[in-house]
């Protein structure tokens, strides 16, 4: 059964939960269903699946959100996208998604097929801002919307305390929790709820742990998304850059420390950037408990 995700993040404990994205191959849908199959035993409070740069994933998507809803016992979190989409193709989508029963849908104004570097341009007869999606979800249907935070600031915004606005701005349209970007400084989290709280904004942001596995692949994400890399982190990190078991164990201890620091600060859960593998996830994932034993 698909529960509101608002609903189970107002449960005792933090919640813990996990990202995947559709793949492009049938050995990357094979990986995939490995890594929501290792996870699923974890019983995390919710899954969401990703819609590619330019809404280009949609179908893939649609897919495996659907048959996450029908083959496990995971409540499920789709992203849409404003990018190449006019309304009444968003609201054909809400459509199908409310016909697969999903009620959990993370609203993005969503990046250009450049990335987030490339200008913005909305498509004619759409939408050109997140806020806008979260009232057409909650127009459309039943939908619990969540939306993206930033701890670090979008790319695209002058500063931090405009960007901490954008994020307001989506909580007043009738957001019902965030997730951040990815970062790895806790202190520019706690920063960010300090400054949406000055602004009224008092829905669950859950910060987002990318555990570093590949050293290129996060820096390369990283300069995409506009957060920083840390030098300290590089440093350790190329100290054993010709060990892959190693640079994983670094990528661990990081983000498990990370998440504790977070957890104590008043995180309320902890989402997990999977990158479609679950080893680093499962790892953080019981150090963690271990902890809160």
């Amino acid at each position: 059964m698909q529960h509101p995700v608002k609903e189970l993040l107002a449960r005792d404990g933090p919640s813990f939960s996990f990202e995947f994205f559709p793949p492009k191959t049938d050995d990357g849908e094979r990986l995939l269903w490995t890594a929501i199959r290792e996870l699923e035993p974890l019983q995390p409070t919710f899954v969401d699946v990703t819609y590619g740069a330019g809404g280009g994933t949609r179908d893939r998507t649609l897919s495996v959100v659907k048959r996450i809803a029908a083959e496990t016992s995971l409540t499920v979190v789709a992203h849409l996208t404003c990018v190449a989409a006019t309304v009444e193709d968003l609201q054909a989508t809400i459509a199908d998604f409310a016909d697969a029963g999903i009620r959990n849908v993370l609203a993005l104004r969503g990046d250009m097929p450049g990335g987030p570097q490339a200008t913005w341009e909305a498509t004619r007869g759409g939408l050109a801002h997140a806020d806008e999606l979260v009232r057409l979800l909650h127009g459309e249907g039943d939908f619990c919307v969540g939306v993206a935070a930033f701890p670090e600031g979008h790319p695209e915004s002058p500063d931090r305390e405009t960007d901490a606005k954008y994020l307001a701005a989506k909580c007043a349209a009738g957001a019902d929790f965030a997730i951040t970007q990815f970062f790895f400084s806790a202190a520019d989290y706690l920063e960010l709820l300090d400054r949406v709280a000055d602004l009224g904004c008092d829905v669950p942001v859950i910060p987002g742990v990318m555990p570093v596995t590949n050293v290129s692949q996060i820096q390369r994400m990283a300069a995409m998304s506009g957060a920083e890399f840390p030098q300290w982190l590089a440093d350790r990190l190329q100290d054993v850059a010709d060990d892959p078991q190693a640079v994983r164990a670094v990528g661990v201890e990081v983000a498990a420390a990370l998440c504790e620091e977070l957890l104590a600060g008043g995180a309320p859960g902890i989402h997990f950037y999977t990158l479609n593998r679950s080893t680093a996830t499962r790892e953080i994932y019981a150090q963690l408990k271990s902890v809160q034993r």
